[in-house]
């Protein structure tokens, strides 16, 4: 891994490992950060490209393919999974909403209630259909 891929990586696990009930976990042999078994971010390094993998609302996901830095996720892509490449990051507070948005996404209530009261994730939250 590059310098620069190992700062990259040490921020995106300050912005997830500060999630409540996060572990970071390898899976498929790269960095994974998860809420109770689920996985809301990933990070992987392949073919010199660094990316973050996160879900976002179908919405959101649809919308933000439109920019260039930003790729549908193979596999989980219709799902609103996308990655986004890190030699793009200008704005680390847009990396960490986009990680937040997917942690909101995939955390059990019990988690997100430890939310409360911080200014970890943006307040403006969603919930999320029971199936």
């Amino acid at each position: 891994m590059k310098s620069n891929t190992q700062t990259v990586l040490r921020r995106v696990r300050e912005i997830c490992l500060v999630l409540p009930d996060t572990i970071e976990t390898l899976t498929w042999g790269k960095p994974h950060f998860r809420v109770h078994e689920k996985i809301f971010a990933g990070f992987n390094d392949q073919n010199d490209v660094a990316t973050i993998g996160f879900k976002l609302e179908m919405e959101h996901s649809k919308a933000i393919l439109e920019d260039p830095r930003f790729s549908r996720a193979p596999y989980v892509g219709h799902k609103g999974w996308v990655n986004m490449d890190v030699s793009a990051i200008t704005d680390w507070n847009e990396v960490r909403d986009l990680i937040g948005e997917s942690y909101r996404l995939i955390a059990p209530k019990k988690s997100l209630a430890k939310l409360a009261g911080k200014a970890v994730v943006p307040a403006k939250t969603k919930t999320r259909a029971k199936r």
